[in-house]
């Protein structure tokens, strides 16, 4: 199938350049790219992070389906973040 897609000029011409070195055809390095790009997406998804559970079922309900900087963030909440060069006593909380 033919298709016409516009590409920035500098990348183009990087293209052809590894094409001529290599030996090859835009053609072919478009699909190649291509089929590498569905593959990492295709990995991607598959991808799941594994909890582990110390003696307990895993992860509360308020965090089953929480992004990992929303589980982050609640670990890290209460810590104190104290600024390069103040004394610890002017140290600030922040939420």
């Amino acid at each position: 199938m033919k298709i016409t897609i516009e590409l920035p000029d500098e990348l183009l011409e990087q293209v052809r350049s590894v094409a001529r070195t290599e030996g090859t055809t835009l053609r072919e390095l478009v699909e190649e790219g291509l089929q590498r790009s569905l593959e990492a997406r295709r990995t991607a998804a598959r991808r799941q992070l594994d909890f582990p559970s110390y003696g307990g079922s895993g992860l509360t309900q308020e965090f089953q389906d929480a992004t990992w900087n929303r589980i982050r963030d609640e670990i890290y909440r209460e810590h104190t973040q104290v600024t390069i060069g103040e004394p610890a006593s002017s140290a600030r909380v922040f939420p």
